[in-house]
């Protein structure tokens, strides 16, 4: 449920890479309204043909910038560049100056979630998960079809 009372939740999303880019068409797809952020115009070409959601070119550290995404009505903010500094640091301004609900981080190196943790922000860490994914693979297959 969205801060408005309607099923729609209004996202922001900061990185639109190919994790970013997937995310926000995903999102869109399944009815939530989406904010795209980057700096890179050309990085907002991964969005699928037809993305209704938002894509603004701009640096996501500047407080207008997420100003300008309308971070204060956001439901969900995450914080998907390619650099563990800048998420971090998105993640927190998210939370602590401006209280959005769901705060998720992606980190880059598995032994800095524990500074995400001490700050109560959720992470997802791709090579955290990947290396489970293999490692359940390899020990629960059983004949390799």
């Amino acid at each position: 449920m969205g801060k408005n009372g309607i099923n729609d939740e209004y996202v922001i999303i900061v990185g639109c890479g190919r994790l970013g880019a997937h995310l926000a068409n995903a999102l869109f797809e399944s009815g939530k309204s989406v904010v795209i952020i980057d700096m890179k115009p050309s990085a907002f070409r991964r969005l699928v043909e037809g993305f209704g959601g938002f894509a603004l070119e701009a640096d996501a550290t500047e407080l207008d910038t997420l100003k300008k995404a309308g971070i204060e009505n956001a439901d969900v903010f995450a914080a998907i560049t390619d650099d563990d500094n800048t998420n971090i640091m998105l993640a927190q301004i998210a939370k602590t100056i401006y209280g959005v609900r769901k705060v998720i981080a992606r980190v880059y190196e598995p032994n800095r979630q524990n500074v995400y943790e001490e700050l109560e922000i959720k992470t997802i860490c791709p090579m955290t998960l990947s290396a489970e994914a293999f490692k359940d693979s390899i020990e629960n297959d059983e004949g390799g079809d």
